[in-house]
């Protein structure tokens, strides 16, 4: 039985286009961002397999690996967004 090799390379990519640029999962609309958020408030790779059924667990592992080798940069664009989440919250009350 002949299988089919998947370039691990090719699971995360980002374009001006989808999500400000941000990473994505490749042809999905789901960021790294958001299996990292998820991932951070204690879901496993399977709980968010659970709840993303559309993704695969090598994506979701992918968007970790892609965290994890980018965490500074994710970390601080999550920080912004929280911030801007905090200046902007007293405007909607």
């Amino acid at each position: 039985m002949s299988q089919t090799l998947v370039n691990i390379g090719g699971l995360i990519t980002a374009s001006p286009d989808i999500q400000a640029g941000r990473p994505v999962i490749t042809g999905t609309g789901t960021s790294v961002r958001r299996i990292v958020v998820l991932y951070k408030q204690g879901f496993s790779a399977d709980d968010i397999l659970a709840d993303k059924d559309h993704l695969t667990l090598a994506q979701i592992h992918a968007a970790l690996a892609y965290y994890y080798t980018n965490q500074q940069v994710i970390e601080q664009d999550l920080a912004e967004e929280a911030a801007e989440y905090e200046r902007l919250a007293p405007q909607v009350s």
